[in-house]
């Protein structure tokens, strides 16, 4: 694809619509990036949409621009940061603590709140604070781009998945599928594996199999998923626990994976302040994903649960018993332990991982890929991302 055939990368991505805000229309879907640029051009753009950057802000950070590649590394970032931002609204929307610090929510839903409740009281908090950080980073990195008179992100007019359809989801276009997902549960096992890297090829079991196979809903599709079951004392059914486990277990999978993008890509940033823009924001995703980590370790045992629309089955077994448990993989460990860094030949070292930078954006979208959260989109959605990936792998650090 063309850089001129690309979708349009509008200068408003800083003040975007986001899905809680505004969705483009089609008016603005026909502006293309050519016409844009040779329009207004992406500063005075800027300004004009809505002032989202002050004028002091622009004659202060436009005197240095930033080099194509680390351009390319901020726009993937910023790309990931909406996809995030898109997928923890959703659960916010759901199971998440229902205030005015993000606009739009219609007062969640109770049962599915209650169960992902049972992995921690304080889950509702967590799933809020996670969705507003993510929705700062894409904004900042956005706003960084245009004061560098680089393009922004904006994928308003891939918004066009479903969303759920029970209490508490608002009926707006989405860019990710929740209720279709394959979770990768192996950042368990990789964590808690001693003398073990991703880097230096080394795999990893899954700890809890049966989410990586078939297509697994992580909120309520609608609310005939969340009936209460007069039968449980705390009236959540069996299988409605079964989702807010696989939530539980996803939260982490995602947030283990920005952990990884950042410094992955940090180490091809040339610009100091690139590199501290990303090391920066990488530092929250790996606080996120200690907290979810913590969390998904408290899923309430299930065997053997049955979709009822699907027929697809999960079991989430007891992992502090064989064949985990044990010291090195009881469920109340968040710091990752020891493991082989760089080489054999070094002492073991508590780190990330994996961090390795070759390929490392094309591996993230790929895990993104993977899980099914894309089901449903468009091929113009994924050589678009797909085309973000090869430009953030092809930047290269100047000695």
């Amino acid at each position: 694809m063309h850089a001129e055939d690309r979708p349009l990368l509008a200068a408003a991505g800083a003040n975007q619509a986001s899905a809680e805000e505004t969705l483009e229309t089609p008016e603005s879907r026909a502006v293309n990036r050519r016409s844009f640029l040779k329009g207004a051009g992406t500063l005075g753009a800027a300004i004009a949409a809505g002032g989202i950057l002050s004028a002091d802000l622009l004659a202060e950070m436009s005197s240095a621009p930033i080099s194509k590649g680390d351009a390319a590394l901020l726009r993937f970032a910023c790309a990931a940061e909406i996809i995030e931002t898109d997928l923890w609204l959703q659960y916010t929307e759901l199971a998440g603590t229902q205030d005015k610090e993000l606009p739009g929510l219609t007062g969640g839903n109770p049962l599915f709140t209650l169960a992902v409740g049972q992995l921690d009281e304080d889950m509702d908090q967590y799933i809020h604070d996670n969705t507003e950080d993510e929705k700062t980073h894409e904004k900042f990195i956005n706003a960084y781009l245009i004061a560098k008179g680089a393009e922004p992100v904006n994928l308003n007019r891939f918004r066009t998945l479903p969303s759920s359809r029970a209490t508490g989801a608002r009926q707006i276009g989405r860019l990710t599928n929740l209720m279709q997902l394959a979770v990768d549960t192996t950042w368990y096992t990789r964590y808690r594996a001693r003398h073990k890297n991703p880097d230096l090829g080394d795999t990893f079991r899954q700890a809890i199999p049966t989410l990586v196979v078939g297509e697994h809903t992580a909120i309520p599709r609608t609310d005939d998923d969340v009936q209460p079951d007069g039968s449980k004392p705390n009236g959540i059914s069996d299988f409605t626990q079964a989702i807010a486990n696989t939530a539980g277990f996803h939260f982490a999978t995602i947030e283990q994976g920005g952990s990884s993008m950042y410094p992955s890509l940090a180490q091809r940033a040339n610009n100091v302040e690139v590199l501290r823009i990303l090391l920066s924001i990488g530092g929250t995703e790996i606080m996120h994903f200690q907290t979810w980590q913590d969390k998904a370790g408290n899923a309430p045992p299930l065997s053997g649960i049955v979709d009822p629309v699907t027929g697809v089955k999960v079991t989430f077994p007891d992992l502090n018993s064989p064949p985990l448990g044990g010291e090195n993989f009881q469920t109340n460990l968040i710091m990752p332990e020891p493991t082989t860094f760089l080489s054999t030949n070094f002492p073991v070292c508590s780190i990330i991982r994996p961090t390795k930078t070759e390929g490392a954006a094309a591996a993230a979208l790929k895990g993104f890929v993977d899980s099914g959260l894309f089901k449903g989109q468009s091929p113009d959605f994924f050589d678009f991302l797909n085309e973000l990936a090869r430009e953030a792998d092809a930047a290269r650090r100047h000695s």
